[in-house]
């Protein structure tokens, strides 16, 4: 009796599992449920063709359990021709947004409260935008402290007036675009 090892015989398979292809789908399917649950004017948004759009369409409009199951079944088989990663790029885009807008809001934030502190603050800021209506800003300044300073003699309860803290973020959000 010979103990060597075999060749196989036919050809061997180098895709995929047949459990890696039921995750993929499951995934897809998974997209497809997402893309139900947005509004229209998020799905206008998105790069769908017409075929997957009216499916989504239908899917929303459906109320019947088995039917909307049905329907969501469909959209996941016609989510196999679009592009899934552009689409889940998006999706996470609007669930976690961009980190970079994140910073950039969390610098202005600091920004604004240094204004709101120190007097070095706006002259660094006019040092970095030359061309600012300093005469506004410092106005903008004067009324935001005014503000915080008549918040902390609220009574208990009061909710505290941020109209001039929330104008001067929009005021830096407008100077920090055109940076």
């Amino acid at each position: 009796m010979d103990d060597t090892p075999q060749e196989p015989s036919g050809p061997m398979y180098s895709g995929p599992s047949k459990s890696q292809v039921k995750r993929d789908m499951q995934g897809l399917l998974d997209l497809g449920r997402e893309l139900i649950a947005l509004a229209p004017a998020q799905l206008d948004q998105l790069p769908l063709d017409e075929t997957l759009r009216d499916a989504i369409a239908l899917a929303q409009r459906i109320h019947s359990h088995e039917g909307r199951r049905r329907q969501t079944h469909y959209v996941g088989k016609l989510m196999r021709h679009a592009d899934a990663q552009a689409l889940r790029a998006q999706l996470d885009l609007w669930a976690n947004g961009s980190r970079a807008q994140a910073r950039a809001m969390q610098r202005l934030e600091v920004l604004r409260d240094r204004l709101l502190d120190s007097d070095d603050a706006l002259t660094e800021l006019l040092d970095t935008f030359p061309g600012l209506d300093i005469q506004a800003l410092r106005a903008q300044i004067r009324a935001a402290r005014k503000e915080a300073h008549d918040n902390t003699a609220l009574p208990e309860g009061r909710e505290p007036m941020r109209k001039h803290y929330r104008a001067l973020f929009q005021t830096l959000k407008t100077l920090e675009f055109k940076e």
